[in-house]
């Protein structure tokens, strides 16, 4: 794996935090604190014997454990997450919702979104499962979190440190021939730990992975049968997971999950940003096109930046339809998880239950965006507690959230749209920000109402438009009468 850092990893860790000084003031760091690097995970990987490497192949981790490390654009994974907006899990742009959907995630990843949806029965406490299938022990009585370190020690990475004077081709081949000989060579019991143990690591820390230096393992119960893995959809999952983490608080600076997802999926929807540079085109999955070059700008510096660039977008430099083109022949992961593509379905890993609203962003389906109403105080069904920390009582989800799982199951409801234009959705979604009194940079911030008429006063002069500003901060101007042709939305 190429330009891997011995241990900064994307995927996982607390890649930024508050620090309050004595003058009282709470600015950004840019200090990621990760205890996992994704070059651990691929020279564990690369020390499987070609058997175990087959057998991953077949459950469809293959393409997703290939992939070169992203190096991670902190600045913009902040900005975007200060623009999520929870109630209806997507972000709040000057142009309209965006979403990250099912088909960035496969075609981004590599991961499959099709399948069984990734739940079951989570319990108070893992230790006899964790006991039992990878002879570890848990990090306590009632906890679903094993010690990273233990994990890795288990596989034979006894050290992911870099050692004085060594470089990083060494410093892979080094761990790579730890894990090699640590490994059972031939199929057995030992090697069927091996597995788990590895898989264990791969989705409790980069798929599903926590913000702290520990491996969640509710994945567990579904790797005790193998033969099985291959059933369910951790594509989906990692959605799941990710939007979630994004709901937390603004003040928590981290996201837990896969977030290179969020990285190329803003370079590919939004190239205004110039965040991104391309490289490896026709590689797959389409992470791989993509490289990220760190400056030495400090982060605070860099999310005011992309904040005054998202809020002045010309009117057609969003791209909705990115992967028009694309040969999907060389990607049969994309094929396979195509019905579930373009639909409204809830998203489901573990005990956290979420809903993807694609009719939100019709527009990445080629069609005019309809008005939507969208409640967003009074919902018809909760979901369940963000995160599992191993205090709830043993509760079967296959049970528990029935309708979710059965609309899951029907693959969700196709998305259509009548409208002949994008003008009323754009209305009333400038109205429903203003009267909200927040505004497409953060709901949870505290920018005054007065910024909404700025915000959408820089981005509509940026569309050519003329702008006669409301009398009263709440009123919102029309539309012109005719709004920029079809094409430059898409």
């Amino acid at each position: 794996m190429q330009g891997m850092g011995g241990a900064e990893h994307p995927g996982v860790g607390r890649f930024a935090r508050w620090e309050r000084p004595k003058n009282g003031k709470v600015p950004f760091r840019s200090e990621l604190r990760s205890r996992l690097g994704w070059a651990v995970i691929r020279a564990i990987y690369d020390g499987l014997p070609d058997f175990q490497i087959r057998r991953l192949e077949g459950m469809g981790f293959g393409p997703f454990l290939r992939l070169e490390e992203l190096a991670p654009d902190v600045a913009l994974i902040q900005a975007l997450k200060e623009r999520w907006d929870p109630e209806c899990h997507a972000f709040l742009f000057p142009w309209g919702h965006m979403v990250p959907m099912l088909e960035d995630v496969v075609r981004i990843s590599g991961l499959r979104v099709d399948g069984q949806a990734v739940t079951r029965t989570t319990y108070t406490s893992y230790q006899e499962p964790v006991e039992r299938l990878l002879a570890l022990a848990v990090r306590g009585e009632r906890s679903s979190l094993v010690q990273r370190t233990v994990l890795q020690v288990s596989l034979g990475v006894a050290s992911a440190r870099h050692q004085t004077g060594e470089g990083q081709a060494v410093y892979l081949d080094r761990m790579t021939k730890d894990a090699r000989a640590a490994m059972a060579e031939e199929e057995g019991d030992a090697a069927e730990r091996d597995l788990r143990r590895f898989l264990t690591l791969v989705i409790g820390k980069l798929i599903l992975g926590t913000k702290g230096d520990h491996v969640d393992c509710r994945c567990l119960p579904l790797l005790e049968d193998l033969s099985s893995v291959s059933n369910y959809a951790w594509g989906a999952a990692l959605l799941a997971h990710l939007f979630d983490s994004l709901g937390t608080s603004s003040r928590e600076t981290g996201v837990a999950g896969f977030f290179p997802l969020l990285q190329v999926w803003a370079y590919y929807h939004l190239p205004s940003l110039g965040r991104g540079v391309a490289r490896r085109c026709g590689a797959v999955p389409l992470l791989q096109r993509w490289r990220f070059c760190r400056d030495e700008r400090s982060l605070r510096r860099h999310v005011t930046l992309i904040h005054d660039t998202l809020d002045t977008v010309p009117f057609g430099h969003v791209r909705w339809t990115p992967y028009v083109g694309e040969d999907d022949d060389t990607q049969p992961w994309v094929e396979r998880g195509r019905p579930y593509f373009g639909r409204d379905i809830w998203l489901h890993c573990f005990n956290t239950v979420v809903p993807l609203h694609h009719r939100l962003v019709a527009r990445t389906l080629g069609l005019h965006q309809a008005v939507v109403e969208f409640p967003t105080r009074q919902r018809s069904w909760e979901r369940p507690g963000r995160s599992f920390r191993g205090i709830q009582q043993v509760t079967d989800w296959t049970v528990q959230v029935r309708e979710q799982l059965d609309d899951w199951e029907r693959r969700g409801k196709e998305v259509v749209s009548e409208a002949t234009s994008d003008e009323d959705y754009l209305r009333a979604y400038a109205r429903s920000l203003t009267l909200r009194g927040g505004s497409p940079r953060s709901r949870v911030s505290s920018i005054p109402p007065s910024s909404n008429e700025m915000i959408f006063r820089r981005w509509w002069t940026s569309c050519g438009q003329s702008w006669t500003g409301p009398s009263r901060w709440w009123e919102v101007p029309p539309l012109p009468e005719r709004i920029p042709a079809a094409p430059s939305w898409r």
